[in-house]
C-alpha cells in the first residue's frame, strides 16, 4: 500500500489530524490492518462492552502513531464501527509515515 491511500483517511485539522477508522471488535489480536472502504481498518481484541473496544482502539492508535493516549479524542461513532478521531500535536505527513508500516501486517486483508 502506498502512502497515497492514507490521504483520504488522515486529514489535517486544527492542532493535529483527524482520522476515520473502521473498528472490528472481537478479533484474535489488535492491529491496524489497512484500508477498509472509506476508513483505516483496525482489529480490536476487546469486545464492544462498556467502552472496552473504544479504549483498546485509542491504545492501538496511540501506539501506532507514537503519541500518548491522551492526545487522541474520539469525536464521533462512540457506538458505531466507523469512528472519527482527532490526534492533537501530530501533522498529517507524520501520521501517514507512522501508520504506513502497520498497513503491511496482513496487506490490508483485515483477516483475524
Amino acid at each position: 500500500m502506498g502512502g497515497t491511500h492514507l490521504h483520504r483517511h488522515v486529514a489535517p485539522r486544527g492542532d493535529g489530524v483527524d482520522l476515520v477508522v473502521h473498528a472490528r471488535p472481537g478479533a484474535k489480536r489488535s492491529a491496524v490492518t489497512g484500508v477498509h472502504g472509506g476508513a483505516l481498518g483496525i482489529r480490536l481484541a476487546a469486545r464492544p462492552v462498556e467502552g472496552a473496544a473504544n479504549e483498546e482502539l485509542l491504545r492501538v492508535l496511540a501506539d501506532a502513531l507514537g503519541v500518548s493516549r491522551s492526545a487522541i479524542t474520539l469525536r464521533s461513532g462512540m457506538h458505531a464501527r466507523t469512528k472519527r478521531l482527532h490526534v492533537a500535536g501530530l501533522d498529517a505527513a507524520t501520521a501517514r509515515t507512522r501508520l504506513e508500516p502497520h498497513l503491511s501486517i496482513d496487506k490490508g486483508k483485515g483477516r483475524d
